[in-house]
């Protein structure tokens, strides 16, 4: 589980293609965000373990192999189909997340690391000192898009401020900016989202309510059994 607050950025290093799926690798290193903390101050390197699931764009990965600058994790077919790995390269940026710990604050939404599609940015521009970042979304993920829900896009939790015929209008800070990939993305870049786990869990039990045959079951029933 995650929140979509982005810890850091890291860097691609490495992303080999095999006929099952790839093997991604990224650094910690060199990616410290303008004014930020050193470089050797990563708290993700520092709590690094083998096996940790950590979030690489939205994505939860699994640790197989790391040392003090990069970590290594495996990419099935499934989940370069499904994410924007597919089209990434060596010095690409990518956002990282740790898991919510227990008793941690909440402070974006809840997030499975399950990606569900792709997306493509069609505009990235500044307005004052924010920016505004729109996406694509594919056809069969905008019905879980509400305009002032919430949407993780590169695994960042964002609240959609305008949503008309397929595209997301993100307002982006510039804390945001600084400190995520958002900062080098351009026109047309590929960019993984997860709708609302909310939304989807609502649409699961209104198609089962639907597919069930009515029920006699009633509160006065269960009253009467002694429940």
């Amino acid at each position: 589980m995650f929140t979509g607050i982005t810890e850091q950025v890291g860097k691609i290093e490495s992303l080999d293609h095999s006929e099952s799926g790839g093997r991604l690798r990224v650094s910690f290193q060199g990616t410290a965000a303008p004014g930020g903390a050193p470089e050797d101050d990563s708290p993700i390197a520092a709590s690094t373990k083998l096996g940790d699931s950590i979030s690489v764009n939205g994505c939860c990965l699994t640790v197989v192999e790391f040392d003090a600058h990069s970590f290594t994790a495996d990419l099935s077919g499934e989940t370069l189909r499904r994410t924007n790995f597919g089209e990434k390269k060596r010095g690409h940026l990518v956002n990282l997340e740790r898991p919510l710990a227990a008793g941690a604050r909440l402070g974006g939404h809840f997030m499975q690391g399950h990606v569900d599609g792709v997306g493509r940015v069609t505009r990235l521009v500044p307005e004052g000192e924010n920016w505004w970042l729109s996406v694509r979304v594919p056809q069969d993920l905008r019905r879980y898009v509400a305009e002032k829900g919430s949407i993780a896009l590169d695994g960042i939790s964002l609240t959609v401020a305008r949503w008309h015929e397929g595209i997301a209008d993100i307002a982006i800070i510039p804390f945001t900016y600084a400190r995520t990939n958002v900062r080098s993305m351009s026109v047309n870049d590929a960019i993984n989202i997860e709708t609302d786990i909310l939304a989807k869990y609502v649409e699961s039990l209104l198609h089962n309510e639907k597919s069930q045959p009515t029920s006699h079951l009633t509160v006065k029933h269960l009253v009467e059994e002694g429940f």
